[in-house]
């Protein structure tokens, strides 16, 4: 697909069929999404990658079986990959630390950073995965990772400093054989913005 194409045909997948990811695809779609923009080039993202057992695991402690028949989307369960995106905070402050970056300032410490440039970083190559799992014809999913955190977070070995981003459920898209459980989100049926809503020339003006 071009640009444009991947663009624009990207939708979050809620179905999986559970046929495992190969490493090299996956290890190919985390160098391309490790060319997105860095700080610095500090590159403070990382992914705890969860197959198998360890998938399994992740669910049971943020989905746990007695909130599962109410749950609208069972085939999410199936997905083969469940990635963890993670940004380094620490990472950036040791970095404008050094040398050629010590003049901001940004090295005396988290608390320094007016916007969380790990937070920006991460999100950047967040997205470059979720579009390059597209182009190759995989579906993911990004969805936020709540009141299981810190179990998952111990779970996982997961040093406290990371900033979690959020989870990725990655893997072969299917359609479900009922119509009906084809379902999307409902922020899906939200309008989207116009060009001219978004963007403000020379000063900013009320839409």
């Amino acid at each position: 697909m071009d640009f444009r194409d991947v663009v624009t045909s990207r939708r979050m997948t809620r179905h999986f069929r559970p046929e495992p990811v190969d490493h090299e695809v996956l290890l190919d779609l985390v160098d391309l999404a490790s060319r997105s923009p860095s700080a610095g080039k500090t590159q403070g993202w990382s992914l705890l990658v969860l197959e198998k057992d360890d998938a399994t695991a992740f669910w049971e402690l943020s989905l746990p079986h007695d909130k599962r028949a109410s749950f609208a989307w069972p085939t999410l369960l199936t997905a083969p990959v469940i990635a963890l995106s993670f940004a380094d905070p620490d990472a950036y402050v040791e970095r404008y630390a050094e040398p050629d970056k010590a003049h901001t300032g940004l090295g005396a410490g988290i608390d320094a950073w007016q916007t969380p440039y790990w937070t920006v970083d991460g999100s950047f190559a967040t997205m470059t995965f979720l579009l390059a799992a597209h182009d190759v014809g995989l579906g993911a999913l990004f969805f936020a990772v709540f009141n299981a955190a810190d179990r998952i977070r111990a779970e996982f070995g997961v040093p406290d400093h990371l900033q979690l981003l959020g989870a990725i459920a990655l893997g072969h898209p299917s359609v479900p054989e009922n119509d009906s459980e084809l379902r999307t989100g409902r922020s899906a049926r939200r309008p989207r913005r116009a060009p001219d809503d978004v963007v403000h020339f020379g000063r900013w003006s009320a839409s």
